[in-house]
């Protein structure tokens, strides 16, 4: 792994669609981009923005997830999800996400991944499934 410089961002580009909006509330007129998709996307960019200063056997794993969903984006309308470095110690990275729709912030908080070696990973999952 390649020092992470603080301030490094990623960012992802979603049209909120039915497939991730939320669909129990049963008027179609009222589907809206979910928390658990908006969180998702939030980890997909701050996976992005790290993933150049890692090495060809590693990745970056989610290990803390602290969000708020602070307004509705319906369907149709694109959202912005950006991660940028706050602070790395160690193999620990932090970030502070947010998520923004054409109109306004809708969502932000904080984030934190873990860059991991993929063969220690599989190894360790391995031994996992068959003590």
């Amino acid at each position: 792994m390649n020092e992470i410089p603080v301030g490094t961002s990623g960012r992802h580009h979603l049209l909120v669609t039915p497939e991730t909006a939320i669909d129990f509330i049963g008027d179609e007129r009222a589907r809206v981009l979910s928390t658990p998709h908006m969180i998702a996307y939030m980890e997909w960019a701050a996976r992005e923005a790290i993933r150049p200063y890692l090495d060809e056997n590693e990745d970056s794993l989610g290990t803390l997830v602290d969000i708020r969903h602070l307004a509705a984006t319906p369907v149709g309308m694109s959202v912005e999800f950006t991660a940028t470095v706050t602070g790395v110690n160690g193999r620990r990275v932090m970030f502070r996400v947010e998520a923004r729709d054409e109109k306004e912030l809708i969502g932000e908080g904080r984030h934190e991944r873990f860059v991991a070696d993929i063969g220690r990973l599989v190894a360790g999952l391995a031994a996992k499934r068959n003590p």
